[in-house]
């Protein structure tokens, strides 16, 4: 029923994911890298709200868990400043090439 109507919902989310997965990839901070991430988390959270609501056999599971996959990214990203603010006090940097030295 809803595959025509759900395209550009799809398109969107993709083009979402792309602009976050190049994020991810080529910028040297990690402040970026990590609203990157965000960025993928967030064309896939549109991708389970699209196919839960214009699916063919529309209910709300897409959305629950949508909503449930934003819970648990908040809690990433907070874990994830946290730490980004712990090591700026320790190197004076957030490049992910300066903070590399971690595995030494």
């Amino acid at each position: 029923m809803g595959a025509g109507l759900a395209t550009p919902y799809l398109t969107l989310a993709a083009i979402l994911f792309c602009i976050g997965l190049y994020g991810a990839l080529a910028k040297k901070s990690a402040i970026i890298v990590l609203l990157s991430v965000e960025l993928m988390l967030n064309a896939v959270n549109l991708n389970l709200v699209a196919f839960s609501k214009l699916g063919v056999s529309p209910n709300l599971t897409g959305q629950i868990f949508s909503l449930f996959n934003i819970t648990i990214a908040a809690a990433e990203v907070a874990v994830g400043i946290a730490i980004l603010i712990t090591l700026y006090r320790i190197k004076g940097t957030t490049d992910v090439n300066e903070i590399d030295s971690l595995k030494r």
